[in-house]
């Protein structure tokens, strides 16, 4: 097998990451255009897609911070929502080349993303952190990118016309679920029952009382327990690579 050197990988993944980049972009504006309507600039946005690199994360902080949350419940919900990256770069670090620095793990452990990640899982053989770096580096580009220019429009655009413009982020999350969902009753059940208590918990006595942040934290972490000790997921048996 050939060996590459660094700049090899590293050329290697910014190819991978142009696509990427491209539908970064796209979907970030939407994000950009929330960040606004939370009353946050347009380089703080951008700011914020550039290090967090996380959809669902960026939008959790900005709907906390239209809810004036305590510090707190963001810390808590930016955890909870960002825990999977935990386990993906458990899982690069597998496939990662034995000369691999320590230094050199925790810079990769920012750059993964789900889409990246990915992209890196479908290298054949051992992968170079630097095949990651670059597919960051160009997807990062476009992702923050996108964020300025959704919080720019935030700046001009018509009120009624951000309001549509933002239902495009709800539409990034259905796209996220509902591939999922189809394939899976559980999981399309799982998300019905979300629905329905995130839409009770607004209305019942008591608990609407809560700030938001704090019900949006609960109802996380209780239906995400729930399904976890009801619908264990099982492992497969085999030899595993």
């Amino acid at each position: 097998m050939t060996t590459r050197t660094k700049r090899q990988w590293f050329l290697m993944g910014m190819r991978v990451g142009i696509p990427i980049s491209a539908g970064y972009f796209a979907v970030s504006m939407a994000l950009g255009i929330a960040a606004k309507n939370a009353n946050i600039a347009s380089w703080q946005a951008a700011l914020t897609s550039l290090l967090i690199n996380a959809s669902a994360g960026e939008h959790i902080g900005f709907t906390l911070i239209s809810l004036n949350a305590a510090y707190l419940e963001v810390i808590l919900m930016e955890a909870i929502a960002n825990a999977r990256y935990l386990l993906m770069s458990a899982s690069l670090s597998q496939k990662l080349e034995p000369r691999t620095t320590f230094g050199e793990r925790l810079l990769l452990g920012f750059t993964v993303t789900d889409e990246i990640f990915g992209a890196s899982v479908a290298v054949n053989g051992r992968l170079s952190p630097y095949f990651t770096y670059g597919a960051f580096i160009v997807a990062t580009a476009g992702w923050t990118s996108g964020t300025f220019v959704g919080a720019v429009l935030g700046d001009i655009l018509p009120t009624r016309l951000l309001g549509a413009l933002g239902v495009g982020l709800y539409g990034m999350f259905i796209s996220v679920f509902v591939p999922k969902a189809r394939e899976d009753k559980i999981v399309a059940a799982l998300v019905v029952i979300s629905f329905i208590f995130s839409f009770a918990a607004e209305k019942l006595p008591y608990v609407r009382d809560i700030s938001g942040g704090v019900r949006i934290i609960i109802l996380t972490v209780l239906i995400s327990l729930a399904a976890a000790l009801i619908f264990p997921v099982k492992e497969e048996n085999g030899d595993g690579a």
